[in-house]
């Protein structure tokens, strides 16, 4: 078996040597362009972590892993659209070296091509795999509406929230574990327990992206510090705060909240104090422990030996060791 950091090598190989050769060149420079960007590959590491539970010819899924990959880099090319984000990966997005439309109709490009991957897949399994995938997309466009949604209530309950992210961020990586497990001829019960580990691990690692948010150093986290309390984004944090605040501090985080001008540094500084005061970093750090733990109990229950299982065990640790 190979290490995750092998497999990613292995799939960058393969992804660099993608056919984008069709014209015009104004709708595949961007494709290119995104793909190339980089980043950790997690999604199609772990369809071919959870095929190579049971099969060593990788080869024969990397279509489907490149799908896989396509069309996570297409969500975050829309996504950056519908953000005004200026910059992905340290580099400008697609919509500010291009144009907006440019960047709509290229990812629209990348979706297709997503789906003409992974309809790559054996014929045998064609149809769980499309099915998985075709449901996994509606889901991630709910998550984002749910997301839309958040941003004009300050009534967002906790439960509410981790469907969310479950819907936007987790069920993509349960995909890809289920994906990689169908087109290995994995028993069905074992791919759905691949398919809850992916989902339980992708909620914890998203909670823990909240949590960083607020306490995370900024040199291990890559992100600045407080970005989404300067957005008044609907986090795990800020929902629980608004929900355990006594009646002064819901009325001062939601001043702040609603303060648009005046110094960045004390208003992030002013909210974490309320967050401090209320205790939700260990809220939050209970949480993401839970999460964790169902995530690695799902995996222990997978119908394997456990020497087997061991890289994504190991896997799952390292994602979760991000420093606070």
């Amino acid at each position: 078996m190979h290490t995750p950091k092998e497999l990613l090598g292995i799939f960058n190989g393969f992804l660099a040597d993608m056919p984008l050769d069709r014209k015009p060149a104004g709708l595949y420079e961007p494709v290119r362009y995104v793909l190339s960007l980089g980043g950790k590959r997690i999604r199609p590491v772990l369809m071919l972590m959870a095929y190579e539970l049971y099969h060593d010819d990788i080869e024969s899924i990397m279509p489907a892993a490149l799908g896989l990959e396509t069309y996570h880099n297409y969500t975050l090319l829309h996504d950056d659209v519908m953000d005004h984000a200026d910059v992905r990966r340290g580099k400008p997005t697609v919509h500010r070296v291009w144009n907006e439309n440019t960047a709509i109709l290229s990812g629209d490009a990348m979706l297709v091509l997503a789906y003409q991957l992974i309809s790559q897949a054996k014929d045998d399994v064609l149809r769980p795999v499309l099915e998985l995938f075709t449901t996994t997309a509606l889901e991630i466009g709910e998550g984002q509406q749910y997301d839309m949604d958040f941003e004009t209530r300050m009534d967002v309950r906790e439960e509410e929230y981790i469907e969310m992210i479950r819907l936007k961020t987790s069920v993509l990586l349960a995909c890809a574990l289920k994906l990689g497990a169908i087109q290995a001829g994995a028993p069905a019960e074992d791919a759905d327990r691949l398919y809850d580990f992916g989902v339980n691990l992708g909620i914890a690692f998203q909670l823990q992206d909240d949590l960083l948010d607020v306490y995370g150093d900024f040199a291990t986290f890559g992100k600045r510090i407080g970005g989404d309390i300067l957005e008044g984004k609907k986090t795990f944090m800020l929902i629980n705060a608004l929900q355990i605040a006594d009646a002064g501090q819901r009325d001062a985080l939601e001043t702040w909240l609603n303060k648009k001008d005046g110094n960045p540094q004390e208003k992030i500084t002013a909210v974490t104090c309320i967050y401090d005061q209320l205790g939700i970093r260990q809220l939050a750090e209970k949480k993401i422990a839970s999460y964790c733990d169902k995530a690695l109990q799902c995996l222990d229950s997978v119908n394997l030996p456990e020497e087997r299982k061991l890289p994504l065990h190991q896997l799952a640790l390292s994602l979760m060791e991000r420093n606070a």
